[in-house]
């Protein structure tokens, strides 16, 4: 995909990125970069004791959301020096994630506004699916600012 194409796609469907394991460690890898070791995360014994599962954090789905935009294509490569994430409009987490599950994402374009020095801000709505959950586990307005060469 090309920048000058990407314009012409707001308002469509990106496309679905491959289903992804988020496994207890990639939990655990992330709980020790973070520094948060509660139990609901990193503690299987106790979450069996209590009748549940551990879960990921909530910002390990959001940070697996460049990688799944990257394997869409969401992003193009095409004429552009960087990418930079901009940050998020909006996010929520419906469902949590339980270590073993497997999570997909579904970009959708909502906007591509030019910005001065020839800058195009790409804004999506990020839906990750939970394998096997009626609710998405999250849902992102995400920010990328495009560089062009």
């Amino acid at each position: 995909m090309t920048l000058d194409s990407l314009t012409a796609r707001v308002g469509q469907t990106l496309g679905t990125s491959p289903w992804r394991t988020v496994s207890q460690a990639t939990i655990d890898a992330f709980a020790d970069a973070t520094d948060d070791h509660q139990w609901i995360h990193v503690d299987t014994e106790r979450a069996s004791r209590e009748g549940t599962t551990t879960i990921a954090h909530g910002l390990l789905t959001l940070s697996l959301l460049p990688t799944m935009r990257a394997e869409i294509g969401a992003i193009p490569t095409e004429g552009v020096a960087r990418a930079i994430n901009y940050g998020y409009d909006s996010i929520r987490y419906l469902a949590p994630v339980p270590a073993g599950s497997r999570i997909r994402a579904t970009s959708e374009l909502l906007s591509a506004d030019t910005r001065g020095r020839g800058l195009l801000l790409l804004r999506t709505r990020d839906t990750v699916e939970l394998e096997g959950s009626p609710k998405p586990a999250l849902v992102a307005e995400s920010l990328v600012l495009i560089y062009p060469e």
